[in-house]
């Protein structure tokens, strides 16, 4: 969609606004996401799946379900301009909004995933050079992903594979020293695919605050569902927020030794679907509620000494573009500016 490029060109665009000093209290890098291999796909999704959907090989069905319902004026609206490199052909009917299989719409799908996973493992990789003297948070961030509604071997929601379980169990495999994760899906919609395909996994806590009104499909178990009413505000949001993550932080596993920490990663799941101006989302939170809501999140990964790695998430506009992207944008410039205080401390 067109969200990820403007998104992107706008926080690149703050960050070249920056003077020399100030650019260098973070190292920040932009780079092109790769796209994710099968043997990553697989670590989480079914392999005959997988090969059907690389190979062109899925039923109309299949793919009218990775589309949500609505009026075809709202397939115009959210379709129109993407990446000059994905620009992919689109499946429409007067009722359903579907993605037809193409390799444009192939590598975009494989490259959401694999910036989640890249920026996942660089975290982990600068983790292990980082001494651990040094305070300072390690974060990364990918300006796209958050496919939260795909599930081992379908796919809804405009999501074809979820990109942060992908990533969760590519960690798994790979650093020896992440035995916990925990995924903090603040979308306004169910993060319904990460719930099923980690069920019964302790390794990985899905927690899931979303509103109660604002289900698609079949309502799913996190490990802590929040749900929260049709009109929800800022007092109501961030109290709830808040509530919930200080009873995460003092909850204790009882597989977890006292020396060690709650939870070795983080992902934040930071769709802007949450506020008021959004099409979708039934809520009536405000951006500055949104920035809190960003910055209640840092704090948490903070207090525990957590790697986080931010993806972005739902966002649809009603009318007007500007403040869906200017929430997007806020999520990763306020990160930056969060890590950039902490080289002042």
């Amino acid at each position: 969609m067109q969200k990820y490029r403007k998104v992107r060109l706008a926080v690149q665009e703050k960050v070249a606004r920056l003077s020399d000093e100030e650019r260098s209290r973070v190292d920040c890098e932009f780079r092109v996401s790769p796209l994710a291999t099968k043997e990553q796909l697989i670590t989480t999704h079914d392999e005959t799946y997988v090969d059907r959907y690389l190979e062109g090989k899925m039923t109309e069905a299949e793919i009218r379900n990775t589309g949500m319902r609505a009026p075809i004026r709202l397939l115009l609206r959210y379709f129109r301009i993407l990446d000059a490199r994905l620009e992919p052909d689109i499946y429409a009917s007067p009722t359903v909004i579907g993605f037809p299989w193409s390799l444009q719409h192939v590598n975009r799908s494989l490259s959401s995933v694999g910036g989640t996973v890249a920026a996942a493992c660089a975290v982990c990789e600068y983790e292990m050079r980082q001494s651990k003297d040094d305070p300072r948070p390690n974060w990364g961030a990918h300006i796209a992903g958050g496919t939260h509604h795909a599930f081992s071997d379908f796919g809804e929601g405009f999501c074809i594979f979820s990109d942060i379980a992908v990533a969760a169990n590519v960690l798994l495999d790979k650093f020896p020293s992440i035995k916990r994760i925990l995924i903090i899906d603040l979308d306004v919609h169910q993060g319904n695919g990460n719930a099923v395909l980690f069920q019964g996994d302790d390794r990985v806590q899905t927690f899931s605050m979303h509103c109660a009104g604002n289900f698609f499909s079949k309502k799913e178990k996190s490990d802590l569902d929040v749900e929260l009413p049709i009109g929800c505000d800022d007092s109501t949001y961030l109290g709830t927020l808040s509530h919930w993550l200080r009873r995460i932080e003092e909850h204790e596993f009882s597989n977890t030794s006292p020396s060690q920490k709650k939870f070795d990663f983080i992902f934040f799941q930071s769709g802007v679907d949450i506020l008021k101006e959004d099409r979708l989302g039934k809520l009536e939170v405000t951006k500055e509620g949104v920035s809190t809501r960003n910055r209640m999140v840092f704090d948490f990964a903070q207090r525990l000494g957590c790697p986080l790695v931010i993806c972005m998430g739902g966002g649809y506009p009603r009318d007007d573009w500007e403040p869906i992207i200017e929430a997007h944008t806020d999520v990763y410039w306020e990160a930056y500016k969060y890590l950039s205080s902490w080289s002042l401390t």
